[in-house]
């Protein structure tokens, strides 16, 4: 039985907590939460402080959402809108994060022609364990533009 607390005399209490990550080595891509982030409010036509019309992110955004209901990793690494990225001189912005990996913020991007690329270069994200994207290796439209290159928080 536990034992009873005065509650009107201050006690400090300590508190151990654990958490458990099931990770396996032949398959690190189910320990990572992925997500595409898509700023909205790039290429955007602004007048007397009010958005005109559609920005370019919005179409880009729309673009790849259109793209992705045919990508097979469409679940596993889902599309997630953002009112801004803070890089409005470097629009069209996307972002590929995941929890253990290196977070990329691309930029520079065309409104018109990206989707597909973004898509292929996040499809090599996901398979990298580090989320490491070569140069080389990153779709023509993704290896300009790279504003950053985040490594992952210490786990």
């Amino acid at each position: 039985m536990p034992a009873e607390i005065d509650l009107s005399v201050p006690h400090i209490c300590e508190v151990q907590m654990t958490t458990t990550v099931n990770i396996s080595p032949t398959s690190p891509l189910s320990s990572a939460d992925h997500t595409l982030f898509v700023c909205k409010t790039c290429a955007s036509v602004w007048q007397d402080g009010k958005r005109l019309g559609e920005s370019g992110g919005q179409k880009l955004l729309h673009q790849l959402q259109q793209l992705a209901q045919d990508w097979d990793l469409r679940d596993e690494f889902p599309i997630q809108e953002v009112e801004c990225m803070s890089a409005c001189n470097r629009s069209c912005v996307v972002a590929f994060a995941a929890k253990g990996k290196l977070t990329y913020l691309f930029g520079d991007l065309a409104v018109d022609g990206s989707a597909s690329a973004v898509l292929e270069c996040a499809s090599q994200y996901y398979v990298k364990a580090d989320g490491l994207l070569p140069w080389s290796e990153r779709p023509e439209t993704l290896k300009k533009g790279i504003l950053a290159k985040i490594p992952p928080l210490s786990q």
